[in-house]
């Protein structure tokens, strides 16, 4: 039996979420700083292929979909190429859209790992 990964990976957003966070926050400390280019971190997507996490059938009735089968969305990288009167590349608007993402990630992680660990819990009690 595999064992369950789902607190490791939600450890692994946490970390990333309160990385990006702190660049989000830099780019809004610098946001008058002339010449300072905005940041951001690479997305979380690119850091859970670099995981070794994978999905398991622990049951024949489970459904099988092999890579070819799955359509994905790629995420659209988007250049920060405008640059206002101070030279610099922050636009406080979506620096402001990127936190607000961010919060709700968060609040997304923890309701996941709350509902878990009750689940577990009550596994664990009956």
């Amino acid at each position: 039996m595999q064992g369950i990964h789902l607190f490791e990976l939600a450890s692994r957003q946490a970390e990333w979420l309160a990385v990006r966070q702190a660049a989000i926050s830099g780019n809004v400390a610098n946001a008058n700083t002339p010449g300072f280019k905005a940041r951001d971190v690479e997305p979380f997507k690119d850091v859970l292929e670099q995981t070794q996490l994978t999905m398991a059938a622990t049951n024949p009735k489970h459904l099988e979909i092999d890579a070819s089968g799955i359509s994905a969305t790629a995420l659209r990288q988007d250049a920060v190429t405008d640059q206002n009167h101070s030279k610099n590349t922050v636009s406080l608007e979506e620096e402001m859209v990127k936190s607000g993402e961010i919060n709700r990630q968060f609040s997304l992680n923890t309701s996941i790992v709350k509902a878990f660990h009750r689940m577990m819990l009550s596994a664990v009690k009956s």
